[in-house]
């Protein structure tokens, strides 16, 4: 309602522009504020992802010396939790690694081998007799050092990092990776 229709000797003021610009300005000021508050940890987790640094490939515990015998190929598996992106999986199965024990006063005294074939990556197996190794793919065959002994694989199979604490009966640690199939150089996956 217009005051000058209610009382006509009312004086009419302009409506108060400096107040109304104060409470706009105000107004945007606060929700830009609170936008930001929010946006922040938004933001943050968006991309904790990407800053994440990837998994260094570090070392698995697997066997005691005492549990292997003297040139008998034994497997293990490699467990370890996961993280993908926001997700943390329990620990289970990731991949398996092959131990042969050396002759005593040998350097390093196991060798380990990556399970999966450098040909296709199809899980590697003992041979019937124990004489050296097999995969049942497409045949590649190894020695028990790794070597191949056919045409089929384009490389020996891939030796793992190892190392061993010292006492009477030192722990095998096994640094897990796996490596590029079907080509000749041993390139590890990232």
């Amino acid at each position: 309602m217009d005051p000058a229709r209610i009382n006509p000797n009312a004086e009419i003021r302009p409506p108060d522009t400096q107040r109304r610009n104060f409470l706009g300005l105000a107004t945007a000021a606060i929700g830009g504020l609170a936008a930001m508050v929010l946006a922040v940890p938004g933001a943050a987790f968006v991309l904790t992802p990407l800053r994440r640094k990837g998994k260094e490939s570090g070392f698995h515990s697997i066997a005691r010396l005492s549990q292997l015998e003297v040139g008998v190929p034994r497997s293990f598996a490699i467990i370890e939790e996961r993280r993908d992106s926001w997700v943390n999986y329990p620990k289970e199965p990731v991949g398996s690694v092959w131990l042969v024990r050396q002759p005593a006063g040998s350097d390093p005294p196991v060798i380990a081998f990556q399970s999966e074939c450098p040909h296709l990556g199809c899980a590697i197996n003992l041979k019937a007799d124990r004489s050296g190794f097999i995969c049942p793919c497409h045949t590649s065959a190894f020695t028990l050092e790794g070597q191949p002994t056919n045409h089929v694989p384009p490389r020996p199979m891939d030796r793992l990092e190892i190392e061993t604490t010292t006492g009477s009966d030192p722990e095998i640690r096994v640094r897990f990776q796996r490596f590029r199939t079907a080509i000749e150089e041993k390139t590890p996956l990232a």
